[in-house]
């Protein structure tokens, strides 16, 4: 159950980064149309990211969403009728938050490096890489 606690942790880490690659991955896994409409708005996700007018994932809005989608990840990964299941949840409302605030400073900091769209491709490259990682064990 441990391993389980610590994956809902870090998909919730990965839906703080990007909102919406964390369930499209836990969904495409599980099968049926659900994940496949969460892959393209994943998908519209990544790319709107790149965009200069789309918000900071810490305001507000964005934040409430990357919360949501990590709590639901962490709540279905954890086993949504188990026991265990609010405790997942609880795991990926924080791993959310560190992933929405880590992930910022961290993307600030590979902009003034590597610029922009290099840093937003890196950040796409490790959610997704994670996700997939996460999801298939």
């Amino acid at each position: 159950m441990f391993i389980i606690l610590i994956s809902a942790f870090f998909l919730g880490l990965v839906a703080g980064l990007r909102t919406f690659t964390a369930p499209a991955a836990l969904f495409l896994v599980r099968g049926g149309i659900i994940g496949i409409v969460l892959a393209v708005l994943a998908v519209a996700e990544l790319i709107g990211d790149m965009l200069p007018q789309i918000p900071s994932r810490t305001s507000p809005p964005a934040l409430i969403a990357r919360i949501l989608s990590g709590g639901i990840v962490g709540w279905l990964i954890a086993g949504a009728n188990s026991s265990f299941a609010i405790v997942g949840a609880i795991l990926g409302i924080v791993g959310a938050l560190v992933g929405a605030y880590g992930g910022r400073l961290v993307r600030i900091a590979a902009i003034e490096r590597i610029g922009a769209v290099p840093a937003a491709l890196a950040e796409d490259v490790v959610a997704i890489a994670l996700a997939a990682f996460i999801v298939t064990r």
